[in-house]
């Protein structure tokens, strides 16, 4: 009488259920890993349009009002908004927020960036030479 060799059936299945469980896990960790990294696009933006902000101010009484103004950001512009390097987040100066003194700008998500819980919205302030970073948990 001859062995059977092979995998049952049961065995197949339960195989089954073992990777679709830790896909389950998994999978959710990963997008969630990826809107973190995504993440980045929105700090060089924010860091870079504050290096064009303080180019701006050499030559200017007051820091630029709104994105137009920094001429090195050109390439930004798509339509009638910037996005940053990547294009994952909408990049603009807080209507109000530049002076002589201070500017705010803000990266707004897009996209799947939209579900970046928390973060969907990420701003640098800049105020007589102090930086502050909102939210911190986002840098």
């Amino acid at each position: 009488m001859r062995t059977a060799r092979g995998f049952t059936l049961i065995e197949l299945m339960i195989v089954v259920v073992v990777v679709a469980i830790l896909a389950a896990i998994a999978y959710p960790s990963y997008l969630d890993y990826i809107r973190k990294s995504k993440r980045a696009d929105a700090h060089t933006a924010l860091l870079r349009v504050q290096l064009e902000q303080e180019k701006f101010r050499v030559s200017n009484p007051a820091y630029a009002a709104n994105m137009d103004a920094l001429d090195a950001l050109a390439g930004w512009k798509s339509g009638d908004v910037f996005l940053s390097p990547d294009e994952h987040y909408e990049v603009d100066i807080v209507d109000g927020s530049a002076s002589a003194t201070a500017f705010t700008v803000r990266a707004t998500g897009l996209g799947t960036q939209v579900q970046d819980t928390g973060c969907t919205e990420i701003r640098l302030v800049v105020a007589a030479g102090e930086e502050d970073r909102e939210p911190a948990n986002c840098w």
